[in-house]
């Protein structure tokens, strides 16, 4: 049986599922990379997605809003002599020459960016970062230089893009792969609930398959970007729910010999 038509029978087929702890340990671990792969999806497109819009966003602001500025000398200088905030949504970008706003100023935003006199902070997550201009000891950075910075990132999006979805699946697959192998250990649990007798190997081959159909849901809820409550205990029951159906469909080795 190929790869695409075990996942289609590893999302409702418990009796299947049973049928392949006897393959080889090379086709299960090529499964779950695939699934892995597909469970990331969703993720790499927002992640394009998001990409491309804030730059484009950028660009506009600082274009359009943000005024002519230079920064040198560890102070910033700007065509303005009031602060500014720009508006974009969830996100907030400041440029203020004048000193008047502060780090608890910035803080105050839920994600902002700011340009203050001293230093760039960056607020989110509850917190505030800054940078303080004196690390450009030497250097002068206008807003052309930024443009510039903007317009290169664009440019590389054709490498970030493929290198960060890489890290992505990468450490998707780890988690996985220590899912799996936690669910396999509890396969051995399930094993004398249910009356039969399987080894670790077929437990951890019947394991990479019961995490298809949860999987599956929750690579749908992230696609229409929907948060499930409890996903972690509703991932976790389901699949072992699904290890137990397929450990019952193997046939129990004492009624065999009596038969």
């Amino acid at each position: 049986m190929n790869i695409f038509k075990q996942f289609y029978k590893s999302t409702h087929s418990p009796k299947d599922i049973a049928s392949f702890r006897f393959q080889g340990i090379g086709k299960t671990i090529l499964y779950v990379f695939i699934l892995t792969l597909i469970s990331i999806l969703p993720s790499i497109y927002y992640l394009s997605t998001l990409l491309t819009a804030g730059i484009e966003s950028t660009k506009s602001v600082i274009n359009d809003d943000i005024p002519s500025f230079t920064i040198e000398n560890g102070t910033l200088s700007a065509e303005t002599d009031l602060p500014i905030t720009i508006d974009k949504g969830d996100f907030s970008i400041i440029v203020d020459p004048t000193g008047v706003i502060t780090n608890e100023d910035v803080n105050d935003e839920d994600n902002a960016f700011a340009l203050l006199k001293n230093e760039i902070a960056v607020a989110g997550g509850g917190r505030v970062d800054t940078y303080s201009y004196s690390m450009l000891e030497g250097l002068s950075l206008t807003k052309d230089d930024f443009t510039d910075i903007v317009d290169k990132v664009d440019g590389m999006k054709g490498i970030i893009i493929p290198v960060v979805s890489t890290f992505m699946f990468l450490f998707s697959s780890a988690i996985n792969f220590i899912e799996i192998s936690i669910l396999a250990w509890i396969g051995l649990a399930l094993k004398n609930l249910a009356g039969r007798s399987i080894s670790y190997r077929h437990s951890w081959r019947m394991a990479a398959y019961s995490v298809t159909l949860p999987t599956v849901f929750f690579t749908i809820m992230a696609a229409i970007n929907t948060t499930v409550p409890n996903s972690i205990v509703i991932n976790w029951f389901v699949q072992i729910i699904i290890l137990f159906l397929a450990i019952k469909e193997i046939p129990n080795q004492k009624n065999t010999l009596e038969n």
